[in-house]
């Protein structure tokens, strides 16, 4: 089984909902599936946020790196993961800490489709924050295949893995991207309302343990996921 259902978006102002969700959610469906006559296989996503700003020296981020959560949505998420330690007894639980990943139908109000939405849009402008930090990026399908390959291995129960593509990429150089990808340009303004105090300048994961487990690698490139979600936008549209 794998528990996917969480308040994921970082800026969400309701914190209290991230606690609700991402840890008492969690803890419900665990002894839920405690009670069942087998008990599954239990695969959950945590988030690469946890480790905030550890990584000030612009390293790769493996799994010994001590979590350094700066906001309530990698908060919940680390508590989560140590809430999860609880039934371990009981349940087979697997952790993935899942870096920044996107795809065709993300919602609008995460950063890649809204770039994607501005320029299917034909707008002129986009207001964006920081446009410095970089983000290791990952496409939506190459996740699935990691959560499935953990799925598929008994000796991943116990553990936690990065799931990353160890490319970050800057908010720059993404929209420089999605512009070739819909062969159109955009102005950036950066507006200081959209930089948190608390951004996370650099993540850069380190996917060694889950590579040497299972094999897995991602296959679909970032041109690839940008032009596919360029492509599902204008149909869209159209």
């Amino acid at each position: 089984m794998v528990h996917l259902a969480a308040r994921s978006f970082v800026g969400d102002a309701d914190i209290e909902a991230f606690y609700q969700v991402n840890v008492l959610g969690t803890e419900n469906l665990l002894e839920a599936v405690s009670d069942l006559p087998t008990p599954p296989h239990v695969l959950l996503a945590s988030s690469a946020n946890v480790y905030g700003n550890a990584a000030f020296s612009e390293e790769p981020l493996d799994e010994s790196v001590c979590p350094q959560p700066v906001n309530h949505y990698a908060i919940s998420k680390l508590a989560m993961e140590h809430m999860a330690g609880a039934w371990r007894e009981r349940l087979p639980v697997t952790i993935v800490r899942p870096f920044n990943y996107t795809g065709p139908g993300q919602a609008e109000r995460f950063l890649v489709p809204k770039i994607v939405s501005h320029l299917t849009r034909r707008e002129k402008t986009i207001h964006l924050g920081n446009i410095e930090v970089a983000r290791d990026l990952l496409d939506v399908r190459d996740v699935v295949a990691a959560y499935e390959a953990l799925m598929m291995t008994p000796a991943a129960v116990g553990n936690v893995f990065n799931v990353c593509s160890g490319r970050p990429i800057t908010l720059r150089r993404i929209v420089a991207m999605a512009t070739e990808a819909a062969g159109r340009s955009i102005d950036i303004e950066v507006d200081s309302r959209l930089i948190r105090s608390n951004e996370i300048r650099w993540l850069e994961g380190d996917a060694s343990r889950l590579r040497s487990l299972t094999g897995w690698r991602p296959t679909v490139s970032f041109q690839q996921t940008l032009a596919d979600m360029v492509s599902h936008a204008s149909v869209g549209r159209s």
